[in-house]
């Protein structure tokens, strides 16, 4: 079933086809090439997130992703996927991958006649739906239309030979293209031009599906090549237009371990560079890394080295130190989380309160709703428990699965001890609790408003409110007591 787009009358039909079968050997991986990941997201992913505001603008009838080695693990990873879900998404395979040519040949039979078919590659993940929609435009329904870029050094592209006088009102850059030729047979005048093919175009759905049945493998490879439709084309009058890109990173590929490091860097200093320009300050752009979508309100500081992954909200005035790991949270105005902070909110997510101090070294799991002005301190953990305004928890303790009140002081030490070893219990902790150092509550349990929870004490019913309660034993002095000595430290008399 295809998505209505009956609000789309007049959009011109489109369809993509994401190749996406390729082996590639040189990243030294059982990986496939395109789960591999630029800023926490297969490369796949980033491109079919490119795909999705197509919709918006074109009668998007159906993506084809062309699947070949580790078809099975890309298949698996894209059913959850937004167009997946929407009943648009196919696969083909491609056994085995004998070209480009021969994996459009497998698209062929899922996609209809009309409209114009766009070919993008699962290795190319940074490539943007504006541009995509540029070579749209290009093709019209009627043109094949080709993405080119000049490079500075265009060794082993294949260049755009392009007719050598346009019409009147044609300049030289904007002139048809008359061929690609490969750099391999290439003349030496031919090696000089710059501007070269970035494997992607946009076609006439029925003229493609006829141009790439034609397709001969009489080469040195014995492959078909996609490129030798542009030779169809100029032969049966088609026009080619070469719709040129002037940035490097959206058509950069990746084929290595190094190439994905560089797209990753390229990736992250374009982040940055953007939340700056909206007022976020950065100590270092280079040092800052975003793998999912972060949203930041008005005069937030992030230190360096800091990772933030899923989905983020910084409010207004957020102060996040140095060596933070931040995932799924939302962080709410003036909370400052202080250096070396984990926080990992994945499902349900986990909530810090206005004003709040975590941190440094503490640690926030999934479930972890902290309200106005608590403070998490080091080498604290909290896993599905809420904190409610002004508690605090200073050092060295942990809280799971507990329900904290109002202005509750948590001791140095203590623990909720929440698992009976087949079952997790709650522990509820009413307002304005103390509870003294190196104390375990044994859930279920619930600590009366009030209270007070003498240090060291093990807690295993419930405590009315305003009491002391203490479990230790009576404290006893042994004088003149002698410690144990090592027989290896004893003198032997002769």
């Amino acid at each position: 079933m295809n998505q209505d787009n009956s609000s789309k009358r007049g959009a011109l039909p489109l369809s993509v086809v994401v190749m996406a079968a390729g082996k590639g050997t040189r990243m030294k991986s059982e990986r496939p090439k395109v789960l591999h990941r630029i800023a926490g997201r297969a490369m796949l992913s980033h491109v079919l997130a490119t795909v999705e505001p197509l919709a918006a603008a074109n009668a998007l009838q159906r993506v084809v992703v062309v699947t070949g080695h580790g078809a099975e693990a890309v298949e698996a990873h894209l059913s959850g996927s937004p167009l997946h879900a929407k009943h648009l998404l196919e696969f083909a395979r491609q056994m085995p991958q004998l070209g480009t040519g021969h994996a459009v040949q497998q698209a062929v039979p899922h996609l209809p006649d009309s409209g114009v078919v766009v070919i993008l590659n699962g290795d190319v993940p940074l490539i943007q739906a504006e541009t995509v929609q540029a070579l749209i435009q290009a093709s019209a329904g009627h043109k094949l239309a080709l993405l080119t870029i000049e490079l500075q050094d265009p060794t082993g592209y294949g260049r755009i030979l392009r007719q050598k006088k346009g019409s009147d009102n044609e300049s030289a850059e904007n002139a048809p293209v008359q061929a690609i030729v490969e750099h391999k047979d290439a003349t030496p005048d031919q090696r000089a031009i710059q501007e070269i093919y970035t494997g992607i175009m946009a076609a006439p759905a029925q003229w493609l599906k006829k141009a790439v049945s034609q397709l001969q493998n009489n080469n040195s490879q014995g492959e078909f090549y996609l490129t030798d439709i542009v030779a169809m084309a100029v032969a049966e009058g088609l026009p080619v237009v070469g719709q040129r890109t002037t940035d490097e990173v959206q058509v950069a590929g990746v084929n290595s371990p190094v190439q994905l490091a560089e797209l990753e860097r390229a990736f992250q200093e374009r982040q940055a560079k953007a939340f700056m320009e909206a007022g976020v300050r950065l100590a270092d752009p280079a040092r800052f890394d975003v793998r999912g979508n972060l949203v930041c309100g008005s005069d937030v500081d992030i230190d360096i080295n800091c990772i933030f992954e899923g989905q983020v909200h910084l409010g207004n005035r957020v102060r996040v130190g140095a060596h933070c790991y931040i995932a799924n949270v939302q962080i709410a105005d003036d909370a400052v989380i202080h250096p070396f902070t984990h926080i990992d909110g994945e499902k349900p997510g986990v909530v810090v309160g206005e004003g709040a101090l975590i941190g440094p070294f503490a640690r926030l799991r999934p479930g972890a709703v902290l309200g106005a002005e608590v403070h998490i301190g080091n080498f604290v953990e909290v896993k599905n428990a809420t904190l409610a305004k002004g508690a605090k928890a200073n050092h060295l303790a942990y809280l799971g699965d507990a329900t904290v009140g109002e202005r509750v002081n948590y001791g140095a030490g203590s623990i909720t001890a929440n698992y009976d070893g087949a079952n997790k219990h709650r522990t509820v902790i009413e307002a304005d609790v103390h509870v003294g150092s190196n104390s375990v509550l044994v859930a279920p349990i619930t600590l009366g408003a009030g209270g007070t929870v003498g240090a060291g004490s093990v807690v295993s019913k419930d405590t009315p409110p305003g009491a002391l309660t203490v479990t230790r034993a009576r404290q006893t002095s042994l004088a003149n007591w002698s410690r144990p000595i090592k027989a290896s430290s004893v003198k032997t008399k002769k």
